[in-house]
């Protein structure tokens, strides 16, 4: 510490050290959940001075008692200053109308002999997300006689007490209809008042989700949860522990809505995907199933390869029928005699069958797909429920036209694992071979949606749009493909490129963009 004196003022500085500053993240995240990485190490610094700075407390016994969990009041004002509480009503609205006509109805069929439904506004900030909740529930005409509400729940207790005012700016209403804001708003000032109907149903507590809590999450209770623009935000242990624990207090049956961005691929495999008003949600299954692949490193790439790929498309029935002419002229190559040996060397009778990708990822990244084929057919029987070896024996029959096998075998993978989106992908160009465009498109959002960075639904998308002529979305999904195939991952390429390098890819997805009129 430094002091300086003027006119019988001392004025102390605190001086923060970087393990400190390590120190205090690690407290942050245990006792909020929060992620911070290396780029917010500044932030958390001058929150960490500016608490010192207001407790008057020297940073051994602050962030000591942060970790002890004994600093209560603390910890909200540490929600206050480190999270993000932005939000507006109707904020995704596609949701909130999935809510209204899938998640509401089919909820009050399945509780017509309790007559009681419960939602769940988890990380609920103003209130704007429960008070939506609260408007959607009123406007459904439930009927009175029915015991409904709605717990709406933060960590960040001046967040709260704003929500129990229910009084907003007029820019929170930013994407709520004209005839809503009549009906559920009246003027208060310059701001909004939200009428006590929208209201009665909502009540607001403080909560961590980060901790353990079971009056928060008893046993299948809830019927709908909200919880968006959470998960992205915490550590990956704490998302995972707060999805276990929505999973146990959701009814089986009962709605799981997330934020845009955040998905439960890699969280959860007891629920089902849902795709509706243009959004992506899910409901829990019955019974919660569990379902996993080192890959070869990608083929050399050659740009000679270009010209051929983007003639093949665009003298194609479309992308499969594209994938179908390549890997016809592969196999074609592979019909000679050191084609013959590679197959002779993972013949069963040549040797026993082993329960390894690595022979037969090595034969698809040099393009040997029946021989790769062969490898993944003479694996043991319980090999049949592997979700990588089904993922890996639907991209070999995939390349080889079996488009029949492969959806079926897509559908086996999906049944173990709904939320892979590989499987969604390859779904997609089961569903263009049989000329469902839509079903096609369909899966192509599911793999998008449940990985942001993968670009080959992306690029299926945009040709799929382009064959149908429309040109708006064929260059959004074009674009996105592009920026997206730069830098995607190389043993994905070689799964699901199609047999074609990643400087042929991205050479295809300018040339299409161009041919729809934009500018690479």
């Amino acid at each position: 510490m430094g002091d300086r004196g003027g006119r019988g003022l001392r004025v102390v500085t605190v001086v923060i050290g970087t393990d400190d500053v390590a120190r205090f993240r690690a407290a942050v995240g245990r006792r909020l959940g929060l992620h911070f990485d290396d780029g917010k190490l500044v932030f958390l610094a001058d929150t960490l001075r500016q608490r010192l700075d207001a407790t008057g407390r020297g940073c051994e016994a602050y962030v000591g008692s942060i970790e002890a969990g004994l600093a209560t009041d603390e910890i909200g004002i540490l929600a206050r200053d480190l999270t993000v509480s932005e939000t507006y009503f109707f904020r995704n609205i596609e949701q909130f109308r999935a809510t209204a006509e899938v998640a509401l109805p089919e909820r009050i069929a399945a509780r017509q002999g309790q007559k009681r439904l419960r939602l769940l506004s988890a990380g609920c900030a103003s209130g704007d997300e429960a008070y939506s909740l609260g408007i959607v529930v009123t406007e459904s005409a439930i009927d009175a006689s029915w015991d409904v509400s709605i717990r709406a729940v933060d960590v960040n207790p001046s967040m709260l007490e704003k929500a129990v005012r229910a009084q907003y700016s007029t820019w929170a209403l930013r994407e709520t209809s004209a005839e809503v804001q009549r009906r559920w708003f009246r003027p208060e000032g310059r701001d909004v008042l939200l009428a006590e109907e929208a209201r009665m149903r909502v009540r607001f507590e403080e909560r961590n989700l980060a901790q353990d809590d079971p009056e928060l999450w008893p046993p299948e209770s809830y019927d709908i949860v909200f919880c968006r623009n959470v998960l992205m935000y915490l550590l990956p242990e704490t998302a995972q522990r707060v999805i276990e624990r929505i999973t146990r207090s959701l009814v089986p049956g009962g709605f799981l809505f997330l934020g845009h961005a955040e998905t439960l691929r890699g969280l959860s495999q007891s629920f089902h995907l849902r795709h509706t008003h243009g959004t992506f949600y899910y409901q829990r299954k019955e019974r919660a199933e569990l379902p996993g692949c080192t890959y070869a490193q990608a083929p050399s790439e050659s740009t000679s390869e270009t010209s051929p790929l983007v003639a093949a498309v665009d003298g194609a029935d479309g992308w499969i029928d594209a994938i179908r002419r390549a890997s016809e002229r592969i196999e074609s190559l592979a019909r000679t005699p050191i084609g013959a040996q590679v197959r002779r060397e993972v013949s069963p009778i040549d040797q026993p069958p082993r329960w390894d990708l690595g022979k037969a990822l090595e034969l698809l990244k040099n393009e040997r797909f029946a021989a790769a084929l062969d490898v993944v057919q003479a694996f043991p029987a319980e090999a049949a429920i592997d979700p990588e070896v089904l993922l890996l024996r639907a991209v070999l029959l995939t390349h080889g036209g079996s488009f029949a096998v492969a959806e079926d075998t897509c559908r086996r993978l999906l049944a173990i694992d709904e939320l892979n989106a590989g499987a969604h992908y390859l779904m997609a160009l089961c569903r263009e071979a049989e000329g469902d465009r839509e079903g096609a498109a369909e899966h192509d959002q599911a793999a998008a949606y449940l990985d942001p960075a993968f670009a080959m639904p992306r690029l299926h998308l945009g040709l799929l749009a382009r064959r149908h002529g429309d040109r708006k979305t064929a260059l959004q999904e074009l674009d996105q493909a592009l920026l997206l195939l730069q830098r995607e991952d190389a043993p994905r390429l070689l799964l699901f490129g199609g047999g074609f390098g990643r400087e042929t890819l991205i050479d295809l997805c300018r040339a299409e963009i161009v041919a729809c009129g934009g500018q690479p």
